[in-house]
């Protein structure tokens, strides 16, 4: 027991001191361009009709001083996407469809490349979910701090309406930056990724990347692109949003799952030897220190007692930003037994063939 705890403590102050929970990490300061760039912003939906209200009318109001288009493609929706989004928008939007997809292509990827083609020579692109409320300042806000950067990307406020939704969803952002701490994404080494919600790309720094085509298979599409324009010498930014929130319900513990489920083994390439990892690590780092603060005794239990100190410290910022009470940080070694759960699920479906599935899509 006594090693089983040292070994937390020691992790937890590691982590701790890499700072990836920090939440400053927000848009950097802002520089007005002499002219504004011309921007085109590509929505990619499918089966969206019941969302697209809560969403589409702030995207079309932007207060952009500049050149501005808003392009739909409406990937193979059934619900009537397509003619909703043309009554909404008017004049204003651009509906489009991108035809079939090729073989080797996620649905999301080709309507994207199919948005990218209808923008046409364009200084920016924009890439935001159909789920996605933006401010009415949004799209000025986020060029004006691309001043110098290739790729700005805000991962947009999750919506955090029930007691799932709260238990859940900042630990899905809190790990994410533990994967991807955001001060090493913005820095100049490997670490790479962006927020698929809303990215701001150079469209030469696009193509320089490859374009779209080079993650067309990518089923985390987000962190396949950051890597690519940061891969191709591009400088990228990934922070916290303040004015860009997903609007997306996700009401139930099963709802929440399986979009976790959905893409966990695919984060771990697919391999045994990281899932066994993965499931070990969880269990030293988050489920062992509250574990023997309870069964140990002694100096073990004044270890592991200090581990679950640091750890819910270190989960305080991110429940402030979603404005939920910092007792509930003590909770996190039962989230972080749903996330287990999940991953595991997760490579149990691959194994059984039903890979990732998406509003009808499955994908391997």
């Amino acid at each position: 027991m006594i090693i089983t705890a040292v070994v937390a403590l020691l992790a937890w102050l590691w982590l701790a001191a890499t700072g990836f929970w920090r939440t400053d990490q927000r848009l950097p300061p802002r520089r007005e361009p002499v002219a504004w760039p011309s921007v085109a912003v590509v929505v990619p939906a499918r089966d969206e009709a019941a969302i697209l209200p809560e969403t589409l009318p702030a995207l079309l109001a932007q207060r952009y001083p500049g050149p501005l288009r808003t392009i739909l493609v409406d990937d193979g929706s059934g619900d009537g996407t397509g003619d909703l989004a043309r009554a909404l928008g008017g004049a204003r939007l651009i509906v489009t469809t991108p035809g079939d997809r090729p073989p080797g292509w996620t649905g999301k990827l080709w309507a994207l490349a199919h948005g990218v083609t209808e923008a046409g020579e364009v200084d920016f692109l924009l890439f935001t979910d159909a789920d996605i409320a933006h401010g009415p300042d949004s799209v000025t806000a986020l060029v004006a701090s691309a001043d110098g950067r290739d790729l700005v990307s805000q991962m947009a406020r999750l919506r955090t309406g029930t007691r799932w939704e709260r238990l859940i969803v900042p630990a899905f952002v809190y790990f994410f930056a533990m994967l991807y701490p955001f001060r090493r994404v913005n820095g100049p080494g490997r670490t790479a990724a962006a927020a698929g919600g809303c990215c701001l790309v150079r469209r030469t720094a696009l193509e320089r990347a490859g374009g779209v085509a080079a993650i067309k298979d990518a089923l985390i599409d987000d962190v396949a692109l950051g890597r690519a324009i940061k891969r191709a010498g591009g400088r990228i930014w990934l922070g916290l949003a303040d004015d860009v929130r997903s609007v997306r319900p996700y009401p139930t513990l099963r709802s929440l799952w399986d979009m976790i489920a959905r893409s966990a083994y695919t984060q771990l390439r697919h391999s045994p030897l990281l899932l066994a990892g993965t499931v070990l690590g969880l269990a030293l780092v988050f489920l062992a220190p509250p574990v023997l603060t309870f069964a140990a005794t002694g100096a073990a239990r004044a270890l592991a007692l200090a581990a679950w100190l640091l750890m819910t410290a270190t989960f305080v910022p991110m429940l402030r930003y979603y404005r939920q009470p910092w007792p509930a940080a003590l909770l996190l070694p039962v989230t972080a037994t749903l996330y287990l759960l999940m991953t595991v699920d997760s490579a149990v479906r691959h194994w059984r063939g039903r890979g990732a599935t998406w509003k009808g899509r499955s994908y391997g």
